[in-house]
């Protein structure tokens, strides 16, 4: 661009100049709109970045939830929020849309569960008493599944076991659940190691399927072969062993239970159950213990009355149950006119020794067979014992008996018939048969008119002794008074004498005695005659020496 030139009518005003043309200015007025801009795109950004994930929750009642104040929370920290509540298009269950923080956005996987808390009394559990102040809220068990999830089922009753608890599931097979619910405690040992975490009915409406829980580390006890029982209430058992009264604790009295063990010598060699294992839960440990062990069955045939013997009856060896009567029938023999009673039982043939135990099932039985073939042979047998004379209870005792006859098992039929002997009961009957034939063979009339005469004879007899006695009081006896009386008198006689006399001893004791005055004079007038009797003497012997001396005198005298 060029100056243009001076415009001469207009003097004193100065010529325009023109400025080169900016390219973008912004005016200070822009300033602030721009930076609040800025701000609330950044508080949006972060906003969203930070905002939690909507999940929906399916739960069939709403109760206890309210929208804008319901907590989630896991392990009692709130994690979340309901934001609303509705019921669903067929009107079956309430579908709850809540945020999640996005800090526990992993929590939202699988198998995550949600159930709502409030307070419970279920059995004899007590759970959620703190809602009562604080209101309710969505407990959450976080899963362990990797894969992500925004919609759930809640649940409608707190899980008995959370995820992030050690230990392994199993499942159990009934043929009724008894007194068994969700929370019922497992005993090992009479140790509180489970819980029962779920009970069903089978599709076929024919057993239930209950899920249990094993704690670690009482899990690594349930093996391959382990056997689990009803533990509920009391079990009272009238045997002929008596009454027995089982149970596990006052627990399992009140909310039943469960108890499991397996064979002792398999606790260090079975291996672990892996989890989701399928076992039998049998209603009592003593039947379960009759399908852990092997069974060998065996038939006895009776021949006498087996009344009071019942199944279930036990097969005792010297106290010792190594079996049990399973059936009982009537085999009746129309060509003999006879009838005979097969017993069945089953033999435990492991409790007679434990080497059996350590061998392979082949092995077992082989050897279980030889065993009893080598018992049988030494007089081993069976027989119907009572078990108790109040309830008059049989059943079957094992023992050898001296001088059985020979018998041998014939293992190829099905069962194998096992040898027996009459019971007791039978023997005694026989015992007391033979005594009564005994007894008619007996001249019983003779006998009787021979017993009547020795009465006859005895009568005559006693009635001569009455009279002699008669006669013994009317005349002996008087006179032996009197002869009584006279030695009476001269027995006081005899004492008036021996009285004196004891008098006499007693003064001539006196006499006599060391320390009395005449034994005191006469000792002084002794002395008095010996000195006389030494003076005479010595004048006798002066005398015959000087005799002269009677006239003269002695020659002292003179002088």
């Amino acid at each position: 661009m060029t100056d243009s030139p001076p415009n001469p009518e207009l003097p004193g005003i100065p010529d325009a100049v023109s400025e080169p043309k900016r390219r973008f200015a912004v005016q200070l007025v822009w300033i602030i709109p721009i930076i609040a801009a800025l701000i609330g795109l950044s508080l949006a950004v972060k906003s969203f970045m930070d905002r939690g994930q909507t999940i929906t929750i399916t739960f069939k009642t709403g109760e206890g939830m309210e929208a804008g104040k319901t907590k989630i929370k896991y392990k009692d920290v709130q994690i979340g929020e309901v934001r609303a509540l509705a019921i669903s298009e067929d009107r079956s269950h309430v579908v709850v849309t809540a945020e999640v923080y996005k800090e526990a956005r992993r929590l939202l996987v699988q198998d995550t569960r949600f159930w709502v808390v409030r307070a419970r009394i279920s059995g004899g559990n007590v759970s959620g008493l703190g809602t009562l102040l604080g209101g309710s809220y969505i407990g959450v068990d976080a899963g362990t599944s990797t894969q992500h999830r925004t919609e759930f089922a809640g649940l409608e009753t707190p899980p008995v076991v959370s995820m992030d608890v050690p230990g392994r599931q199993f499942v159990l097979r009934a043929a009724e659940v008894g007194s068994l619910d969700t929370g019922s405690p497992i005993f090992y040992r009479r140790i509180q190691v489970g819980q029962v975490i779920a009970t069903q009915l089978d599709p076929d409406g024919k057993g239930v399927t209950v899920k249990v829980f094993i704690r670690a580390p009482f899990d690594q006890y349930v093996k391959t072969n382990t056997f689990f029982w009803h533990a509920s209430g009391i079990d009272l058992n009238l045997s002929t062993s008596g009454v027995k009264i089982n149970t596990e604790s006052v627990v399992s009295i009140l909310l039943g239970g469960i108890s499991f063990q397996g064979p002792e010598e398999a606790l260090n060699g079975a291996p672990p159950a892996p989890p989701g294992t399928v076992f039998p839960l049998f209603p009592t440990r003593d039947e379960a213990l009759k399908h852990v062990e092997a069974a060998e069955p065996f038939v006895l045939v009776f021949r006498e009355s087996v009344r009071g013997l019942a199944v279930g009856a036990p097969v005792d060896l010297r106290g010792v149950t190594v079996g049990e009567v399973t059936r009982i029938d009537v085999a009746l023999d129309a060509k003999r006119s006879d009838v005979s009673i097969p017993v069945e039982i089953q033999f435990y043939p492991e409790r007679l020794y434990s080497q059996l135990r350590k061998k392979s099932p082949q092995a077992k039985a082989q050897n279980s067979r030889e065993l009893i073939d080598a018992l049988v042979s030494h007089g081993f047998r069976a027989q119907i014992k009572s078990g108790s004379l109040l309830t008059g209870q049989l059943y079957i005792g094992l023992d050898f008996i001296p001088r059985a006859r020979p018998a041998k098992i014939d293992w190829s039929s099905k069962p194998p018939e096992f040898p027996t002997i009459p019971g007791s009961m039978e023997q005694l009957q026989k015992s007391l048969m033979r005594i009564v034939q005994k007894i008619e063979k007996l001249p019983l009339e003779d006998l009787s008119r021979d017993a009547g005469k020795t009465l006859r004879s005895l009568d005559a007899t006693l009635t001569s002794a009455d009279k002699l006695l008669k006669n013994v009081d009317s005349t002996v006896i008087p006179e032996a008074r009197s002869v009584l009386t006279e030695a009476r008198q001269s027995l006081d006689e005899v004492r008036k004498t021996l009285g004196e006399a004891r008098k006499t001893l007693g003064g001539a004791n006196e006499v006599l005695s060391v320390d009395a005055p005449v034994q005191l004079d006469l000792r002084e007038t002794m002395r008095e005659v010996s000195r006389a009797a030494q003076s005479l003497r010595v004048l006798g012997d002066y005398l015959e020496q000087h005799p002269e001396s009677l006239l003269r005198g002695k020659r002292g005298d003179k002088q």
